[in-house]
């Protein structure tokens, strides 16, 4: 730990479990005073701030915003700036999943895949630059997906809205390239997430599988190292996107996925 991030302040989308959790974690061990944002249950997140705070002597906030309603973020925001005068990194992490052929998917589950992985990046990004621009400090960092660079069938609204992120992280970039504000996308690929679970657990009763049969099975299908991709792994990742060695890189879709698009 280098403390290289003390006195700042993030907010992780999602951060509550998975990669959000791990982002976070990753942050605070270098300063950061976190904001976490998810669902959960209410003891437990508490005791997650207490943690955080007290293993890397940070101060850490919850805000139980729903990413996908506008007012909401906005409240976010405003809690962000009342309790830390701003956010100087965004991780926009929240998100979910449905599959479904294109001809079958519920229009409810497009909307609810759009607004959380892509729309609340706009909102959240479009809040927090004032406050970046002003300090001429700031990273935006947007977790894409694999499926941000490429598709896969049944994901249509999933995949549609990581390639809409990955272009929405060009924009940006591009936007503050004369200033001392970054804009990159992460793209993981398989990660062991609740999200990623429900496909193995899917897949082992669907085919018969264990459990373990599943993930290898899953991990075969589209990533050559055959491992699962690490919240720490990624965390590490966002924290070197944090540094002034990263100055320079801007716009980037930086994949961290097993080989899974070299293919």
């Amino acid at each position: 730990m280098t403390s290289f991030l003390k006195g700042k302040t993030a907010l992780v989308t999602g951060s509550t479990s998975g990669i959000g959790l791990g982002m976070a974690r990753s942050l605070a061990a270098e300063g950061a005073n976190i904001i976490f944002n998810g669902f959960g249950d209410t003891n437990e997140i508490a005791q997650l701030q207490h943690a955080t705070a007290r293993e890397f002597g940070v101060q850490t906030a919850y805000h139980n915003a729903d990413m996908a309603k506008s007012p909401e973020i906005e409240a976010l925001f405003a809690f962000a700036a009342d309790r830390f005068g701003g956010i100087d990194i965004l991780v926009n992490n929240a998100g979910i999943q449905h599959v479904a052929n294109v001809e079958d998917f519920p229009v409810e589950k497009w909307d609810s895949i759009i607004a959380i992985n892509l729309t609340s990046a706009f909102h959240t990004s479009r809040l927090a630059l004032p406050y970046m621009r002003k300090k001429n400090w700031g990273r935006i960092i947007n977790l894409a997906s694999a499926h941000g660079l490429v598709g896969s069938a049944g994901k249509s609204a999933y995949v549609a809205a990581k390639h809409g992120l990955v272009g929405l992280t060009k924009v940006t970039a591009l936007e503050t390239a004369q200033t001392g504000v970054t804009c990159n996308a992460i793209c993981p690929g398989f990660v062991l997430t609740p999200l990623v679970q429900k496909q193995v657990d899917t897949r082992a009763l669907k085919e018969g599988l264990t459990n373990e049969e599943a993930k290898k099975a899953l991990l075969a299908d589209k990533q050559p190292s055959g491992e699962f991709v690490t919240p720490e792994e990624l965390g590490a990742l966002a924290v070197f996107l944090c540094t002034d060695a990263a100055k320079q890189v801007r716009g980037v879709a930086w994949n961290m996925d097993g080989g899974w698009v070299a293919q």
